[in-house]
């Protein structure tokens, strides 16, 4: 079927379904594959549940009229995703990569932005080969503004992502070291977040939006239209933070007006995020009033940066992700609060290739350097760093530990990989 009979279909039946668990009425479900599952297999169920049609690339699955054959379906999704975009290329669309923050970003720039458009976004963290394309097949004709989150583990993903849904903005939040064991190094790592500045430099107006102290990202944008965020005074968009007890507050100007923003955000590293969202919100016209608003109202949730009182201690729960640039950034962040009486529970890094013992070590290092009361390690790569502090292979020894001597009146930062699953010791603190 070419992919302009397919997109007539879609525009009679515009929703996609992935998941038979999770399938509107009248839409059309993608048979897609995965490591332990292939959806070809659903195909029937999806149409004998509501579905208008079914999309599969098994020949003996395609059993009725309204389960279409096709070569491979996710390519057919995404050549759809394509289309659709294209027909709506005069809309705005906003793209946002880096190491850290994506997630946090754009929901900070879908609150300003929301002010005063009507804005799609990505959901929660859809930012693959799978969620973009799903994504651009949202967008409908009342939307203003598209922000479309991007992630990768290998070069040459923020590439093929930015050809379908052909970013006017571009956004990298930050360069660090994760998903090295898919990239290979750091430097791939650049290379790969690079693809996003390097198809907005041959986009016609295209702009990026940078934190101008990352002097790697400024060397990266040359010959791009750029504005600039930071702790200077004289860019587009100037902030600094003013406390962090426990929650970040900061002051931002825009020409000569100052205005002060109470944020409920842990750490200081969400500094630079919140900037990002003020300066794509004020370069595209929302009110100063509105963007304080926006940011003020914003409540991080599942597992990022979250805070949350228990009976016996004050939690700051970071256990979504976790990398050697994002790990640092929260201890220091810790490290500065002016709290009493300060616990670590960390979880291993995921992902880190050749650099796991290395990346593992420095932390532990850098721990040892600095004035913690109590630690806890938990995860294979963390129990074989040479430490002092106790380590732990996985959560039912660190629950064992902590009936005999239970952790009470502290400030407890839980920080980890989303596959260490921290967030299940809560119920102990």
């Amino acid at each position: 079927m070419e992919i302009s009979d397919l997109y007539n279909i879609y525009k009679k039946y515009p929703e996609i379904s992935t998941d038979t668990r999770n399938s509107p009425k009248d839409s059309i479900f993608f048979a897609l594959k995965g490591a332990n599952f292939n959806g070809n297999e659903y195909a029937e169920k999806a149409i004998d549940q509501g579905c208008a049609y079914a999309v599969v690339d098994e020949e003996r699955y395609a059993t009725r009229p309204n389960i279409i054959l096709v070569k491979d379906s996710l390519e057919t999704l995404q050549e759809l995703a394509r289309h659709h975009r294209k027909q709506f290329i005069k809309k705005p669309i906003i793209a946002i990569t880096g190491t850290n923050g994506k997630t946090t970003t754009k929901e900070l720039i879908y609150s300003v932005l929301s002010q005063e458009y009507n804005v799609l976004a990505t959901q929660g963290n859809l930012n693959n080969h799978i969620g973009v394309p799903l994504t651009l097949l949202r967008i409908k004709k009342e939307h203003e503004i598209v922000i479309v989150e991007m992630g990768a583990s290998h070069v040459g993903e923020i590439r093929f992502l930015a050809e379908m849904a052909l970013p006017n903005y571009g956004l990298i939040t930050n360069l660090g070291h994760a998903h090295i064991e898919g990239f290979g190094s750091f430097e791939n790592v650049v290379k790969a977040k690079g693809e996003l500045y390097e198809f907005i430099r041959n986009t016609n107006d295209g702009k990026i939006f940078i934190d101008y102290s990352n002097l790697l990202l400024r060397e990266m944008s040359e010959g791009i239209t750029s504005i600039y965020y930071g702790l200077e005074e004289d860019l587009f968009i100037s902030g600094k933070v003013t406390s962090i007890s426990p929650f970040l507050a900061l002051e931002w100007k825009f020409g000569n007006k100052r205005n002060k923003v109470q944020t409920n955000m842990i750490g200081e590293y969400n500094l630079s995020n919140a900037l990002a969202a003020i300066t794509i919100g004020k370069y595209l016209g929302v009110k100063a009033s509105l963007i304080c608003k926006a940011i003020e109202e914003y409540v991080p949730t599942n597992n990022r940066s979250q805070l949350k009182k228990t009976e016996k201690n004050m939690l700051i729960i970071d256990a979504y992700n976790a990398n050697p640039t994002s790990m640092h950034a929260a201890l220091e962040n810790f490290d500065h609060m002016d709290v009493n009486h300060k616990v670590l529970i960390l979880g291993d890094m995921k992902e880190l290739g050749p650099d796991t013992d290395m990346e593992h070590q420095k932390i532990a290092d850098y721990i040892s350097d600095h004035n913690f009361d109590r630690v806890m390690f938990i995860g294979d790569n963390f129990s074989r760093v040479k430490t002092k502090y106790p380590r732990f292979k996985n959560l039912d020894h660190l629950k064992e530990y902590l009936e005999k001597d239970p952790v009470e009146d502290s400030y407890i930062l839980l920080k980890g990989s989303r596959g260490v699953q921290l967030e299940k010791c809560i119920d102990m603190l």
